[in-house]
């Protein structure tokens, strides 16, 4: 017959794994909007790796896989040099939709979603970035990058830069 130890077994019991007791960062978001005098079909196609080449300055991806379908992966310098590995999670253009995740190495993780709504008056684009900061210097891109008054600006020069795009 097997004796039972209460206080070995107690030991077991309070035994924490590691994953639970380490504090993770959550995720952090913001969405902003804009207006544009276009189309959502005549919009979308500036969302994807190969379209914001015409509106962005400095955006020269690297196409890793694929183009703009859902899995196509590729890469650009556009954070401080440091390289960003994109990949197409949904491209619906029908429906006004891309996702994408990204990740910047030693520096912070995320999803970006593009929503595309014809108005009467043209299109509203509604852009949510999440991201997880994955180190002491990617928690402060985070806050920046995500903070009301950046994110608001960041906004304004994507309306800015697309609508001239639309206009060539």
């Amino acid at each position: 017959m097997t004796h039972f130890c209460p206080t070995l077994f107690l030991a077991l019991c309070t035994v924490t794994p590691l994953a639970a007791t380490a504090q993770t960062p959550a995720p952090a978001s913001n969405t902003g909007s804009f207006h544009l005098a276009t189309t959502c079909a005549r919009a979308m196609p500036l969302f994807t790796a190969p379209g914001e080449r015409r509106w962005a300055e400095g955006w020269q991806p690297q196409m890793l896989s694929g183009s703009v379908q859902r899995g196509s992966v590729f890469r650009t310098r556009h954070e401080n040099g440091r390289p960003t590995t994109w990949i197409v999670t949904d491209y619906e253009p029908g429906i006004g939709h891309a996702s994408y995740a990204r990740l910047v190495e030693d520096s912070n993780m995320g999803l970006v979603d593009v929503r595309c709504t014809d108005e009467r008056a043209g299109a509203q684009v509604q852009v949510t970035y999440t991201l997880t900061a994955l180190s002491d210097a990617g928690r402060a891109f985070v806050e920046h990058f995500l903070a009301g008054p950046h994110y608001r600006a960041m906004l304004e020069e994507w309306r800015t830069e697309v609508s001239v795009a639309l206009a060539k």
